[in-house]
């Protein structure tokens, strides 16, 4: 899944990237959209490589995507500047929580994505207009005119300020607007770059996004550069627990509306990145294509059925582990053998 990572200038957004990702930031290349690739953690699959101990194990992963600063008020260049998240899965919105106003910056953030796409979709309808005036079959006639009603539909919701996901459109009009990659209808989280340990996320920024998350990034970064004798002092003197970063990286992808399922062996124990509420036949596709087209039954067990029971023998001994057809909906967590014709 690929995140895009989007804030305005002094947000810490360059600091959150390199905080998720390990990688250090490169202004030339967060013009474009600078990549880096974070880890999920899961102690389910810890627990599953302690028992099978695999010549690998590989957990999902997320793609997170820099992207330059957005400038507030500049109406003009932020909506180019989005541009580049429109092939991202989801976006990640830095808010400056150490001096700024999260809410107003998140406002302005949602403002900004509604104009980039109402220029994306203004600038389709003229030549969409002009199909009419040429002699065209009555199958493509009909189809242009699907369009256009569909996207006059898109700059009416638009313009009124509330969400797409809202609008009710049937399947035809929905893959009509998807081609557009329309931000507004993207997975959208805000992220509280907080400047102390402790510091509550602001009531009102959660009525605006409930599903808000935060911590003291710059705080941690200088934290993991210390050594672990002296790590842990400043910890206890803070009053901090833990680190942030996993519980975040957790935050993200289930935010997202991502799930993972299990697979294990003594070969590879592996977490697979899934969308939610997928089949067990389109799970299977994450694994291999040929999995998915030749699927017949999986055979699945819940992780904290299998913990209990210790092996996928007394799996079957015990009737934990199911037999599920193509269109079981796979939940997280689960441990997955996919049985297919080659």
């Amino acid at each position: 899944m690929k995140v895009g990572l989007v804030g305005y200038t002094g947000s810490g957004k360059s600091t959150v990237f390199t905080w998720l990702t390990g990688v250090t930031p490169d202004p030339a290349a967060s013009q474009r959209g600078q990549t880096g690739v974070a880890r999920i953690p899961d102690s389910r699959l810890v627990w599953l490589h302690d028992q099978f101990k695999p010549k690998k194990t590989t957990y999902a992963t997320l793609e997170v995507v820099d992207t330059p600063g957005l400038l507030v008020g500049d109406t003009k260049d932020n909506p180019r500047r989005l541009g580049i998240l429109r092939e991202a899965d989801g976006l990640l919105v830095v808010l400056n929580g150490f001096g700024g106003d999260p809410v107003k910056d998140l406002d302005n953030f949602r403002a900004d994505c509604i104009l980039a796409d109402l220029e994306i979709i203004t600038n389709r309808i003229p030549k969409l207009e002009a199909q009419f005036k040429k002699a065209k079959p009555a199958k493509e006639r009909e189809a242009d005119e699907l369009e256009l009603n569909t996207l006059r539909k898109v700059i009416a919701e638009l313009e009124s300020g509330k969400p797409l996901a809202q609008l009710a459109l049937n399947e035809v009009e929905t893959k009509t607007v998807r081609a557009f990659q329309l931000l507004t209808l993207k997975p959208e989280l805000a992220f509280v770059n907080q400047g102390d340990a402790g510091q509550a996320i602001p009531p009102n920024l959660l009525m605006h996004s409930p599903g808000a998350l935060a911590a003291p990034v710059k705080l941690e970064q200088e934290l993991v550069d210390l050594t672990e004798e002296e790590r842990t002092s400043f910890m206890s003197d803070l009053g901090i627990t833990e680190l942030s970063k996993d519980r975040i990286l957790r935050g993200i992808f289930y935010g997202m509306g991502r799930i993972v399922f299990l697979t294990a062996g003594e070969d590879e124990c592996r977490s697979w990145a899934i969308t939610k509420g997928v089949t067990a036949q389109m799970a299977a596709g994450a694994i291999h294509t040929d999995l998915s087209a030749g699927f017949v039954r999986a055979e699945v067990i819940g992780f904290e059925d299998y913990k209990k029971v210790g092996s996928f023998k007394e799996a079957k001994t015990k009737g934990v582990l199911r037999l599920e057809g193509k269109t079981y909906i796979v939940q997280d967590g689960d441990i997955i053998n996919i049985l297919a014709n080659k």
